[in-house]
């Protein structure tokens, strides 16, 4: 019985430690980025520069988060497919 137990303590970390590494794999390169400090080398807020630079921040972030999307989407649809025809 004393043997298992450290397998099984192990085993319960070895998952912990996994389920954070699948949360680290879908954030976003972008998230770690403050907008406003890179937008402000820009120009100084109310500038057409700095309100550029922060139209285009958030077309990017957009266009990341609908990536993402997709592909969430499409594993939904493969599982849906998977449970309601079944081979």
């Amino acid at each position: 019985m004393k043997k298992t137990k450290p397998a099984i303590l192990l085993a319960l970390m070895a998952l912990m430690l996994s389920a954070c590494a699948q949360f680290e794999r879908n954030t976003s390169p972008q998230a770690n980025v403050d907008d406003d400090a890179l937008c402000r080398a820009e120009g100084e807020p109310g500038s057409s520069a700095y309100v550029a630079c922060r139209k285009n921040r958030d077309v990017q972030s957009s266009r990341a988060a609908g990536s993402n999307s997709r592909i969430e989407r499409s594993h939904r649809s493969l599982a849906e497919d998977m449970l309601n025809n079944p081979r």
